[in-house]
């Protein structure tokens, strides 16, 4: 899968809605509660990060929520990559890009989102091929702010900025030209998942979904 494909594949993924969430899973029981309630309150597109030993099989689980998409981030190997495609992710996410995580998702057919967090590493993507991407950290590296400068001399590439993202900035964010939609954990706070609280992370994810883009 070439990186034009892939960008044009991550690109109807971002489009789904104006938040992905970021989702760092310690239990895979609470896998599909979890995916369901937030593809419930509007957000289908779930990144689930390879961060817990419960990850692949958490994303095994939501891969078999009806209505939901599930990917996979913080790629860091080609290991990574092809484990995350046989768990059943749709997409992969990295917090930067290497020959070797572009070169393991193009041979495991997984639609990357490649993470840039200056202009030099969004032209090196673009060259490649990679129209869309992530901005990452967000907030870190100058927030929507830094963003924004980079749309007049990059009106190719659009972006996901994530980290550090949050519901209370995440429309500084979506009002940029160059901004597809944020990827965010606060739709799925750890204590409201640990204590079941599903309702309430609909809730959260039905408020996410009715942010303007």
């Amino acid at each position: 899968m070439q990186p034009a494909e892939q960008s044009k594949q991550a690109e109807h993924v971002c489009r789904l809605a104006p938040v992905i969430p970021v989702l760092v899973v310690d239990d895979a029981d609470h896998a599909v509660s979890l995916a369901q309630a937030l593809v419930a309150g509007g957000l289908p597109a779930l990144e689930v990060t390879l961060r817990t030993p419960a990850a692949l099989e958490v994303i095994e689980q939501m891969a078999t929520v009806a209505g939901g998409m599930v990917g996979a981030g913080t790629l860091l190997t080609p290991a990574d990559v092809e484990a995350a495609k046989k768990a059943g992710a749709t997409f992969g996410v990295s917090p930067g890009a290497t020959d070797r995580i572009i070169d393991a998702c193009a041979a495991n057919e997984l639609p990357l989102l490649p993470g840039a967090a200056t202009a030099t590493e969004a032209m090196i993507l673009l060259e490649k091929g990679y129209t869309v991407q992530k901005f990452f950290p967000a907030e870190a590296n100058g927030g929507a702010k830094a963003l924004g400068a980079l749309a007049s001399p990059l009106p190719q590439i659009r972006f996901c900025p994530t980290g550090g993202v949050s519901l209370a900035n995440a429309p500084d964010y979506l009002g940029l030209a160059n901004t597809l939609c944020v990827g965010g954990s606060w739709v799925a706070p750890k204590d409201k998942v640990l204590s079941g609280d599903w309702d309430g992370i609909t809730a959260l994810a039905r408020e996410a979904a009715a942010l303007p883009r």
